[in-house]
C-alpha cells in the first residue's frame, strides 16, 4: 500500500502537467485577425473657431444738431439708398436765424452801397485839392468795414442754412435700418446717449475670430509662405457654419485683423470676409469660421483597433515575424467617431491588428486578407478641431 500511493501521486502530477501543457500549447496557438498595412491617403481636416459677424459698413446715425424728432421717415428693417432722406428733426430757431442773416445782409448790402457812394463823392474832390486825402482814406477805411459786415452777415446766414441742412438726416451709404429707439417727438442732440439708428451695408460681411497662441503657431508650421500675409494669402478659403448648423454657400478669405497678441486675452484676432449679395446674414449674429485643411498622406486608422491607458492611446502592431508590438500613437478624431488619423506613433507600411482586445506584446497573429477600399469608403475621413 505505501507503494502504490507514491505512484499514483506522480501520476496525478503526470496528468495535471500534460493538461497545463496542453492549454499552454493551445494558448499560444496564433489566432486570426485582419491587419491593416498603412498607407498615405488624402484627407482633409477641419478646425472650427466661433466667431461674431459684423457687416462691413456699420454707422451710427446721429444728429448733428438738437431738435425734436418731427418725422420718421423709413422703418425700422428697411433697405435704404445712398442720400435717402430718414428723419426730419424740428429746431425753429435755426429758421429764425436764417431770416434774421437775411436781413442783416440786406441791411449791409445798403450800408456797403453808401460807403461806395461816398467814397466815389470824395475821390474827384481829392483830385482838384478841395478835401484832404484823409477824407478819401476815411471813406474806403468805412467801405471796407461796411464790407467785412456784409461778408458776416452772408456766413451767419451760411451757418444757420447749414444747420437747417442738419435738420434732415440722409443716409451716408446704402445699407439696413437697424432699430430706432426713439418715437416722433422726442428731444435728441448730438450728445445723446443712443443713435437714432444704425446703418448696416452688409454687402460682404466680416466673421471676427480668435487664434490662442499655440493654434497661432500651428498654423505658422502647417501654412506656406515668408510671413503672415503670405501664410495668408496661401491659405485655404473658409466655410461659414451659421447659427442653425447649415454650411453658408459662400466660401470666405482670411485676412489677419489685428497682429498682436492681447496680454489679457492670450489671442489674436482675425477675419474671414463672406459674401453677402442677399443679405442673408445680419450683422451681430454668431457663427462658426470653419478652415480646412488638406493632409495628401495621411495615415488613417479606425478608432476600433485602439485602446486607451490613462491619458494615453495605444495600438496593436506586427512586427516582421507577426507578433503584436502595442504602441502609443497621437491622433486626431474624424468626424464621424470612427476613424483616428495619426500625426505620430505610426508610418507608412506598419501593420495594424483589427477588431483585437486584451493581446499581449510578442502575441503571435494569423493575417487575415482586408478589402481596404471598402473599409475606408465607409466613412468621411475629416476632422474637426474645436
Amino acid at each position: 500500500m505505501k507503494k502504490i500511493l507514491p505512484a499514483f501521486l506522480c501520476l496525478i502530477i503526470l496528468i495535471s502537467c500534460n493538461n497545463q501543457t496542453k492549454k499552454r500549447k493551445k494558448a499560444e496557438t496564433p489566432k486570426d485577425y485582419p491587419v491593416l498595412t498603412l498607407g498615405p491617403r488624402k484627407a482633409t481636416t477641419y478646425t472650427d473657431f466661433p466667431a461674431t459677424i459684423q457687416g462691413e459698413q456699420v454707422v451710427e446715425i446721429r444728429p448733428m444738431v438738437s431738435g425734436y424728432l418731427q418725422q420718421i421717415l423709413v422703418p425700422e428693417g428697411a433697405t435704404v439708398k445712398k442720400g435717402q432722406l430718414l428723419f426730419i428733426i424740428s429746431n425753429p430757431q435755426f429758421e429764425q436765424d436764417a431770416i434774421t442773416a437775411r436781413a442783416s445782409i440786406k441791411s449791409a448790402e445798403a450800408q456797403v452801397a453808401a460807403a461806395q457812394m461816398n467814397v466815389e463823392k470824395v475821390k474827384p474832390l481829392v483830385e482838384k485839392d478841395i478835401v484832404s486825402k484823409y477824407e478819401l482814406e476815411s471813406a474806403q477805411y468805412t467801405l471796407q468795414s461796411q464790407e467785412a459786415l456784409l461778408a458776416q452777415a452772408k456766413a451767419t446766414l451760411v451757418n444757420a442754412e447749414t444747420n437747417i441742412g442738419y435738420t434732415y438726416i440722409r443716409s451716408p451709404h446704402d445699407g439696413v435700418i437697424g432699430l430706432i429707439p426713439y418715437k416722433i417727438g422726442a428731444l435728441v442732440n448730438s450728445t445723446t446717449t443712443d443713435p437714432l439708428t444704425t446703418l448696416s451695408n452688409s454687402g460682404n460681411v466680416f466673421a471676427y475670430y480668435t487664434l490662442t497662441e499655440k493654434q497661432l503657431l500651428n498654423f505658422y508650421n502647417k501654412v506656406p509662405g515668408n510671413n503672415i500675409a503670405d501664410k495668408l494669402q496661401h491659405s485655404p478659403q473658409a466655410n461659414l457654419i451659421l447659427a442653425n448648423g447649415t454650411i453658408y454657400q459662400y466660401k470666405g478669405k482670411l485676412e489677419l485683423a489685428s497682429s498682436f497678441i492681447s496680454t489679457t486675452t492670450g489671442t489674436a484676432n482675425f477675419k474671414a470676409i463672406f459674401p453677402n449679395p442677399q443679405g442673408l446674414i445680419s450683422s451681430g449674429a454668431s457663427a462658426t469660421v470653419r478652415i480646412p485643411h488638406t493632409f495628401d498622406s495621411a495615415l488613417i486608422i479606425p478608432q476600433s483597433c485602439t485602446f486607451q491607458i490613462q491619458d494615453k492611446i495605444l495600438t496593436y502592431t506586427l512586427n516582421d515575424s507577426n507578433k503584436v508590438v502595442s504602441k502609443t500613437i497621437t491622433v486626431s478624431p474624424t468626424m464621424d467617431g470612427q476613424f483616428y488619423i495619426v500625426s505620430d506613433g505610426l508610418k507608412i507600411g506598419d501593420r495594424v491588428v483589427l477588431g483585437a482586445s486584451n493581446l499581449k506584446d510578442g502575441f503571435e497573429v494569423k493575417t487575415l486578407p482586408l478589402n481596404v477600399d471598402s473599409l475606408y469608403n465607409s466613412v468621411d475621413t475629416t476632422n474637426s478641431n474645436k
